[in-house]
């Protein structure tokens, strides 16, 4: 069911975006007095689920989930039908328009993603707001993973800047260490500044799927917050238990309990306990898999830099083009891993679904559906063939030169962008495939 509930989200997702990017396509082309042959959700090669003609108009939906399209007549497209461009042009086809109108065709889909990333962001932050947690409140320091560490992290640092720039949100943080090249830090009382060391960011995207852990976090005490029933602590702690030492080893956070437990994998240690103000010690047997079966939420020490920053409708819809801005910039400063594998890191449609809550979360969904929205806006004004962009880049070369490009020559670049396109989907399908048999092979 929970499975179910995630894909149905993604679909819903695409669906969104999709019907409202071709819609942006679809209206300025019927603005202008342009044909529009087919109107589509999903793709479909050999049969559609379901169609419609209304008008001059086709609308349906395909079977495969990839994309959608509008087939406006008279234009090169990702359909390669060329039969249409042998006879004279008519004034109701594409290629009959000013420039400037098949401009404004080919980039009416990408300002479509554009406001709808606004509105939905606004929308998020008025009835939401942000969560925010305070760095100048994160007394403990932080937290680190193996990777952060291999950055040149060390747990209980309290960071201070990342390149530079001061550290006011600690949400931001990881998005700005992955993307960042120096950190200064205050470790033991002194601070320090070093660079980050790309080898943590190459082990990072190295990592398993069931691998992964919080870059970052800020340190929690070691409190245990939940039991679950099936692991060995249930036999041994309670709820509101403090974890104060493991073989007579003083512990405070829980990330040196951690450390602890992986070093003492098919052993039974000894815990010191303090209960209701009473310290008790107790013989705990800790799996292979290190996990004891307790959950550890925010207390005291972290509560108090936590807080939610509430908007009213005018200054969420003021918000809400920076929102935009900045999830746009995080997403295009991943470019710059790519040199160090990130790209094995990348989803496509076969895991994309993971990214939504098991459950109806209505604030990640449409923070999720906001940023692939831009997201989409973006790739989509790339001057590749194919792409809006490509469409857009050879409208704005024929207004500056006033010479538009020959059928023939529009149509092998077309085919070229296609070449571009699929391998691209190859490639994001392929590690997809891989990853669901590298997980299942180690279930």
């Amino acid at each position: 069911m929970q499975l179910f509930t995630q894909i149905a989200q993604l679909i819903l997702c695409l669906s969104i975006l999709i019907v409202l990017h071709e819609g942006g396509h679809f209206l300025a082309a019927k603005y202008f007095k342009t044909r529009v042959e087919k109107f589509y959700l999903f793709f479909d090669p050999w049969f559609s689920i379901v169609k419609k003609k209304i008008g001059e108009t086709e609308y349906g939906i395909g079977w495969l989930p990839l994309g959608g399209y509008v087939k406006i007549t008279g234009m090169i497209d990702e359909s390669m039908d060329t039969e249409q461009m042998k006879g004279e042009a008519q004034p109701w086809e594409f290629r009959a328009k000013p420039a400037w109108q098949r401009l404004i065709i080919m980039l009416a889909g990408i300002i479509v993603n554009v406001i709808l990333a606004i509105v939905i962001y606004a929308g998020v932050l008025f009835v939401w707001g942000e969560v925010k947690i305070d760095s100048a409140k994160v007394i403990d320091g932080y937290a680190f993973s193996k990777p952060a560490q291999a950055m040149g992290f060390r747990n209980g640092d309290n960071i201070i800047a990342i390149n530079g720039e001061p550290v006011t949100d600690v949400n931001k943080l990881p998005m700005k260490i992955l993307l960042g090249d120096s950190a200064t830090v205050v470790r033991d009382g002194k601070k320090l500044s070093f660079p980050i060391a790309d080898a943590g960011k190459e082990e990072l995207m190295n990592q398993k799927e069931r691998e992964i852990e919080p870059l970052v976090a800020p340190r929690s005490l070691a409190i245990a917050d939940s039991i679950f029933p099936q692991g060995t602590a249930s036999k041994v702690l309670q709820k509101g238990d403090v974890i104060a030492s493991i073989n007579n080893q003083p512990i405070q956070y829980q990330d040196e309990m951690n450390a602890v437990f992986n070093q003492s994998k098919k052993d039974t240690v000894n815990i010191g306990i303090v209960r209701n103000g009473k310290e008790i010690s107790a013989k705990l047997y800790i799996p292979d898999s290190a996990i004891i079966g307790i959950s550890n939420s925010h207390h005291s020490n972290i509560k108090k830099a936590v807080y939610i920053q509430n908007y009213n409708l005018l200054q969420a819809v003021g918000a809400a083009p920076r929102t935009a801005w900045n999830a746009l910039t995080d997403q295009v400063g991943t470019f710059k891993l790519i040199k160090i594998g990130v790209l094995k890191q990348v989803s496509g449609p076969l895991r994309l679904y993971k990214v939504f809550s098991p459950t109806w979360d209505g604030e990640r969904f449409w923070n999720f559906t906001a940023m692939f929205s831009i997201w989409l806006a973006f790739l989509n004004l790339l001057p590749i063939p194919g792409l809006d962009g490509g469409h857009a880049l050879f409208c704005i070369g024929e207004m500056i030169t006033g010479r538009k490009l020959s059928d023939k020559i529009m149509e092998k670049i077309q085919m070229v962008g296609i070449v571009i396109l699929l391998a691209l989907m190859v490639l994001i399908f392929g590690n997809d495939i891989w990853h669901i048999i590298e997980n299942a092979m180690h279930k």
